[in-house]
């Protein structure tokens, strides 16, 4: 019996050995082909990761805000409690959007305009500036032909490539179409999800049940209940966490006078959805708004930012976010830089939650291993004190 089963433990090994080897060998051709199979599935990956963030809402509508209506215990209305709270949480999010881009939308282009009027007038002060420091009219003059020669030559290399140019044109607007039905697609996959999402889990129950040991099953189980817990914790925490960051830029850029304090607030806020590094994106649109109007108070924005970031990073972050998902300051920061090493924005926003995952898994594994070696220790010392 043990021969038989050596036997077949050792062909397993062997088996997993020409398989991780051919893989090594063929790692190149491995790659493409799990890409494309990624291209394949990317609608409904897209998808899964919207119903997974908009769970979070669509639980808090369904159990919170209908809380009086769902006591009541009404047939009509628990048929039409989900579509009811999943119209809810769509409306709430697109009003979102909808006052962001609101507020940045115009202010951007009053920028672009302010700029476009004003360029002769920018381009004098900055020749002035340059004499004031000390730079020499002859170097000016020259950087200022440098810029006239640039434009000369960006306007005939358009005039000379302009199939090759269409052509880049065409290619990216393939590529903007490709994905905006990827993110169609994505979002009606997300409906089906949420609207289902009961039937959904009862089929994966049961496809557990009838593949996989019972030990298996249960483990499986625990570790669906645990990231769904993590995930939710980790988009409520990252919400809270942008509403800080949204209110104290807000007060700082009162207190410090700077122009477009709701505005870019909102901006800087609703950007900081992206762990740790997400406020630097909401920098650069505020900062360019700003210097239209004040070039110092653009430049004191700057500042005022890199403490607020490093503020956020190492203490509001950490606090807010890593507890609400169970795990510690430090190892928050290292997902955040490991994730964006690895997948950029999608990397950082993953990076957390997958993190915290395997921490409360590997947590959990550790206590259960040491209480099983201290109840086999006492075991031993009851027999030990039986002998004597």
């Amino acid at each position: 019996m043990d021969l038989e089963k050596n036997k077949k433990t050792i062909m397993q090994l062997i088996l997993f050995t020409i398989i991780v080897i051919f893989a090594f060998i063929n790692i190149s051709y491995l790659w493409t082909f799990i890409k494309y199979i990624i291209a394949i599935f990317m609608p409904f990956i897209i998808g899964a990761m919207i119903a997974f963030v908009l769970n979070v809402l669509l639980n808090v509508i369904e159990n919170k805000l209908f809380k009086k209506l769902n006591k009541k215990k009404s047939k009509t209305w628990k048929k039409l409690k989900r579509p009811v709270s999943l119209i809810t949480t769509f409306v709430i999010i697109i009003a979102l959007i909808a006052l962001i881009l609101g507020l940045i939308i115009p202010q951007l282009k009053n920028t672009v305009e302010l700029f476009t009027e004003n360029f002769d007038s920018y381009r004098k002060q900055s020749v002035e500036l340059l004499e004031k420091v000390g730079i020499e009219r002859k170097t000016i003059n020259k950087l200022n032909n440098n810029i006239e020669n640039i434009q000369e030559e960006i306007t005939k290399y358009i005039s000379e490539n302009s199939d090759e140019i269409m052509q880049t044109t065409v290619g990216v607007a393939t590529t903007v179409a490709g994905t905006v039905t990827s993110m169609v697609l994505g979002i009606v996959f997300a409906i089906y999800i949420l609207l289902k999402k009961e039937d959904l889990t009862r089929q994966f129950k049961k496809l557990a049940r009838a593949y996989l040991p019972e030990k298996r099953q249960k483990t499986l189980e625990k570790i669906s209940v645990l990231s769904n817990k993590t995930f939710g914790n980790f988009v409520s925490g990252q919400c809270i966490e942008a509403l800080i960051i949204g209110i104290l830029c807000f007060i700082g850029m009162l207190i410090l006078q700077i122009p477009y304090a709701p505005t870019i607030a909102v901006l800087v806020g609703f950007t900081a959805l992206i762990p740790v590094f997400g406020a630097f994106i909401g920098t650069a649109i505020g900062a360019f708004l700003i210097l239209m109007v004040d070039p110092t108070k653009a430049l004191v924005f700057v500042i005022f930012i890199i403490i607020l970031q490093q503020l956020e990073g190492n203490l509001i972050y950490p606090k807010v976010v890593g507890n609400s998902v169970g795990l510690p300051g430090i190892w928050v920061m290292v997902a955040v830089t490991v994730g964006a090493s690895i997948g950029g924005i999608l990397g950082m926003l993953l990076s957390v939650p997958v993190c915290s995952i395997l921490y409360s898994i590997l947590r959990t594994n550790v206590n259960d291993r040491i209480d099983q070696k201290n109840k086999t220790q006492i075991i031993l010392n009851q027999k030990e004190k039986k002998k004597i």
